[in-house]
């Protein structure tokens, strides 16, 4: 019989996974596995519980991006790369919603054990790991600044509401952006290096992003007027394309440097997945093929 960790989150989203933790138990063990649950409540290690993994074949993570963030971060750091599922039950699943990974439990135990594994990229901002997403400057710490219970009842529309009480008071970023082939310095109102094709509820800001191309699309909005920023974002909730925008800087690297040139102490930190992650000058980069991840075989 295979054996799978099941990490769950049970304060994600709706908070409602933890009622079906049974359901899920049930359907893998019917497909061959056994499950191990691990609760993320801080009581316990998660690094030292996914260090005991050696000998499983799988993970399974259930919650939103950050809980899939927590649990990559110490995969690597404790070179535990077993293929890894995603259960999508957090408010914001940006990237399970990528690979189409399916919220019920036939349908994710169907893809698991349908063994349709593939090495996917990750990034790396300074000595932090993402799946998603690098991002620093307006909008950017929405999630952390949006409480448990308003996530709850509100769902993703808390991240907007709770991101335009951001507009009126944010002042741009100036920044020192290098990559492979050029250094740019100007001022800017977000950055994003992106491993899928979008962040925070905007599915498709890249139509034609790969997790295993050895690449991540870097996005920055130049700091303009009010009506010009109104504009793109319109285009953005529309999913029409922004590249051609004369505010929008966009390329593909599997390096870029971002560098404060003026302290900015409301925005000098990275959110990675959702988290809080290393504060600016931050050097992100592609690893190419990292994880081992367990996609649906619809997934190209």
């Amino acid at each position: 019989m295979k054996k799978i960790a099941l990490i769950y989150n049970p304060f994600s989203g709706d908070r409602t996974f933890k009622g079906e933790l049974d359901v899920y138990t049930s359907t893998l063990q019917a497909a061959g596995f056994l499950v191990q649950p691990f609760r993320l409540d801080g009581s316990l290690d998660l690094g030292e519980f996914i260090a005991s993994l050696r000998g499983f074949d799988a993970i399974a993570a259930s919650g939103g991006d950050g809980t899939v963030n927590s649990v990559i971060n110490e995969m690597v750091a404790h070179d535990v790369l077993l293929p890894l599922a995603i259960i999508p039950s957090g408010t914001a699943n940006d990237f399970a919603n990528f690979i189409g990974m399916s919220v019920g439990a036939q349908g994710f135990a169907d893809a698991v054990g349908g063994g349709n594994t593939i090495l996917a990229d990750i990034g790396q901002a300074n000595n932090k790991y993402f799946i998603n997403v690098c991002g620093a400057g307006l909008f950017t710490h929405v999630s952390q600044r949006v409480n448990e219970g308003m996530k709850s009842t509100l769902g993703k529309l808390a991240y907007y509401v709770k991101g335009l009480e951001e507009v009126p008071n944010f002042h741009p970023m100036s920044v020192r952006i290098t990559n492979s082939e050029r250094t740019r310095e100007l001022d800017i109102f977000l950055f994003l290096a992106l491993n899928t094709a979008g962040t925070g509820g905007f599915p498709k800001l890249v139509r034609d992003a790969s997790i295993s191309d050895g690449m991540l699309d870097f996005i920055a909005i130049k700091a303009c007027n009010i009506m010009d920023l109104g504009k793109l974002f319109f285009k953005i909730l529309r999913q029409q394309d922004i590249f051609s925008d004369p505010n929008v800087i966009y390329f593909q690297d599997d390096f870029v440097q971002v560098e404060l040139l003026a302290p900015n102490p409301s925005y000098d930190t990275c959110d990675i997945d959702g988290e809080y992650g290393p504060k600016l000058p931050v050097e992100i980069r592609n690893l190419p093929k990292k994880i081992p991840l367990i996609v649906p075989k619809e997934f190209p």
